[in-house]
């Protein structure tokens, strides 16, 4: 997957686009609304037989696909279910998925899980359209955790050389999405938090992307001041719904769906994030613990004044004191993020993971694209502070 991207781009402060993904027909939330929202996503697609795709844990240890199953036997429409789907989505789970739809003769696929099985999905579809040439078949996402894989037309998956690569096609968005709090009781609490900061990095790292327009950021804010508030709540009521629910809408604001005119990276945190999690088996959410809060003090002093004002502005929304220095704003927002992420019980070190120090220059690099830019040394000294 891309580092940081090197394009100049036109601010879209005054002036700029927005379009939804093709292919989205709808989100469905709340409590218990996969029974409802799973018949009427099914009937508005036309799929006749869908392939769940899951990951083990899910599948052997909880409920929740069994749920799934249920209905869609009532519905007549159930395929199979494929659970092959592991961490960082490694190509060998996918090549196997794609067999187990054509096995079950599926028309589609109604995914249940975390990002990789979402993520996974897309890969499978991408896969079949490239081998039959014909349209791309739909997906149904039922995510469990706050990751928000279900709003985004790329597919991330590890190659068999172990490096996280990247597909990509607006026909791969899920065309259906059901934010059901309920299914997220069975996640692991570690897994649903560090999520809810990946959900964080999307939010922040939205508001200097370049070519996200105006009110799309201020979703952003609104956004962070659900996860300020409401992954600290979740953590001490784990069994609160309403919590939950919040949270998944916030999830869903941090990265609200858009059809770019061209790609654009969202940041640095991202791209450290792409770079450690497959290579050192460091989990998405966990990456973002790592990066997201050096990050934002690294742009202090990195990002435009106009992309400073939107992130300084971050203190505003979140009921904090401005100084009058949008430098120091950005530095304060870093000091909240560190201390959300200390008191979720989710501070790591690149250590516990085992990354060797000596690799720190070569992540830098990938990260940033080249040694010669004059942010390596700057990406180096913030990886070498993870220690």
């Amino acid at each position: 997957m891309s580092g940081l991207d090197p394009s100049q781009y036109t601010s879209t402060d005054l002036q700029g686009r927005y379009a939804w993904t093709d292919t989205l027909k709808g989100v469905y939330y709340g409590p218990g609304s996969i029974k409802t929202a799973l018949p009427k996503l099914l009937s508005e697609l036309g799929i006749k037989k869908a392939l769940i795709v899951t990951g083990k844990s899910l599948h052997d240890k909880t409920d929740v696909v069994k749920n799934v199953e249920a209905i869609l036997k009532e519905l007549g429409a159930y395929g199979a279910t494929f659970y092959e789907i592991g961490q960082h989505t490694p190509v060998a789970g996918i090549r196997n998925g794609l067999k187990a739809f054509k096995e079950a003769g599926a028309d589609g696929i109604v995914s249940v899980g975390g990002g990789s099985p979402v993520d996974g999905s897309k890969a499978i579809l991408y896969h079949l359209q490239q081998e039959t040439g014909g349209p791309t078949l739909r997906q149904i996402a039922i995510p469990t955790t706050l990751s928000a894989a279900e709003y985004t037309i790329g597919a991330g998956f590890t190659n068999d050389e172990g490096v996280k690569v990247a597909v990509s096609s607006q026909e791969l968005a899920p065309a259906g999405i059901i934010l059901d709090a309920e299914v997220t009781l069975a996640t692991p609490e570690r897994l649903w938090l560090s999520t809810g900061i990946r959900s964080l990095d999307h939010a922040v790292e939205n508001l200097y992307r370049p070519l996200i327009p105006p009110p799309l950021k201020h979703l952003c804010y609104a956004a962070l001041v659900d996860l300020f508030k409401y992954l600290p709540l979740s953590k001490e009521h784990p069994e609160n719904i309403e919590y939950r629910q919040k949270l998944q809408l916030a999830s869903w604001m941090s990265i609200w769906p858009i059809k770019l005119e061209r790609y654009s990276a969202l940041g640095l945190s991202h791209a450290l994030g792409h770079k450690l999690g497959a290579a050192y088996s460091i989990p998405h959410g966990i990456t973002s613990c790592l990066s997201l809060a050096p990050t934002v003090n690294l742009q202090a002093e990195l990002l435009s004044e106009s992309d400073k004002e939107w992130l300084a502005n971050s203190l505003f929304y979140l009921r904090q004191p401005q100084s009058g220095s949008k430098e120091e704003d950005i530095k304060k927002l870093s000091i909240l993020i560190q201390n959300l992420v200390d008191s979720l019980g989710l501070r790591s070190t690149l250590t516990e993971y085992k990354v060797p120090k000596a690799d720190v220059p070569k992540v830098a690099e990938q990260a940033v694209g080249k040694r010669d830019d004059f942010v390596f040394p700057k990406v180096v000294q913030l990886l070498e502070s993870l220690y």
